[in-house]
């Protein structure tokens, strides 16, 4: 965890009605998103100052070139290295640079809906909240990422998180991206270095724990591209549950049934096919898993392509399986080492 330099103070005129903004951008390999994603932040119907800072990893295209022509044409923009790569050590290196009391949370191939930092700000305001985000829109545009992006909205794919599937403003356990006040940041000491994916959740988890409130707003509705086959699926959703068995050894109590439902379904499956040879009736469980699925995507399904509607068993099985198989796998070697 990381410690920041103390903040300058603003003007007393920029904080009187509308504080000023850090936004902080880890950017890896996003030379085709990195210039839009800024240009749509610089953009905002905000009536404060923003500042935008870069965290440039170590990119195999020309991001870092991009980076530097913004920050060389706006001076509202600057960069600075992440030699890690990593996001959460990007994060907490682009926290460091910034000036402002509030930071927000931007990846570098977000797409921002006009007011997303003008609501980010009224919601901090109003309910006193360390950290305000909205939802995941996920959007696709082949029949796989459709597939996808229905499947990342469907209590059936993801559970009930509110961040996917929507809901009413209300205190949250975690939320998409973050608008943070700056002293929350402070409090918990920024990102966990160690945790290389659930660090959102992880940070929420330690704001809450220490008094803060994470707040849900859907009104800050993020777009957000899924991933385009089922390899890159398997390994996201793979890492997901991987870390997040790591948060669970590292913080007890913060696992539900919600989270455990994939790991007991894959081990359910994988004793029904063990034992088919000798209780054949112990196919019902994996053949009933694949029922569900079905009958799940037809009932989700309903608006999609017909293209895409094929594809939803698929990527069903392919989030809950490789979560669950993340999550059982997970190596204790992983958790983040005592006094670290």
């Amino acid at each position: 965890m990381k410690q920041f330099p103390d903040s300058p103070q603003a003007p007393a005129e920029t904080t009187r009605a509308w504080p000023p903004i850090s936004v902080v951008m880890p950017v890896l390999n996003e030379e085709r998103h990195l210039r839009e994603a800024v240009d749509q932040v610089l953009a905002q119907s905000y009536p404060g100052e923003i500042e935008v800072v870069l965290a440039v990893g170590p990119s195999q295209d020309r991001t870092q070139e991009v980076a530097d022509a913004i920050a060389a044409a706006d001076p509202r923009v600057i960069v600075v290295p992440n030699p890690t790569g990593r996001t959460p050590n990007a994060l907490n290196a682009a926290i460091g640079a910034s000036r402002n009391g509030i930071v927000a949370r931007v990846d570098g191939h977000a797409m921002l809906p006009p007011d997303y930092l003008r609501v980010a700000v009224e919601t901090l305001e109003e309910t006193g909240a360390d950290n305000v985000g909205g939802i995941m829109a996920a959007e696709g545009i082949t029949p796989f990422e459709q597939a996808v992006a229905c499947a990342m909205t469907s209590k059936i794919g993801v559970g009930a998180a509110a961040f996917h599937v929507g809901g009413t403003p209300g205190p949250a356990d975690t939320v998409y991206l973050g608008v943070f006040r700056r002293s929350a940041l402070d409090r918990v000491g920024g990102y966990d270095e160690h945790f290389q994916r659930a660090q959102d959740w992880e940070m929420n988890h330690r704001i809450r724990q220490s008094g803060g409130l994470v707040w849900f707003q859907p009104r800050m509705r993020v777009s957000y591209r899924p991933r385009p086959n089922v390899k890159a699926l398997a390994k996201q959703y793979f890492h997901y549950g991987r870390w997040r068995r790591v948060v669970s050894r590292t913080h007890e109590g913060t696992i539900n049934l919600r989270y455990l439902a994939p790991p007991a379904a894959v081990l359910a499956m994988l004793l029904g096919l063990l034992v088919a040879p000798f209780f054949p009736w112990s196919l019902i469980v994996p053949g009933g898993y694949v029922a569900a699925i079905a009958a799940g995507s037809v009932l989700t399904g309903g608006g999609l392509p017909a293209g895409a509607l094929l594809r939803l068993p698929i990527v069903y099985a392919t989030m809950h399986c490789s979560w669950g198989w993340g999550f059982l796998t997970s190596p204790k070697k992983l958790a983040r080492p005592p006094g670290s």
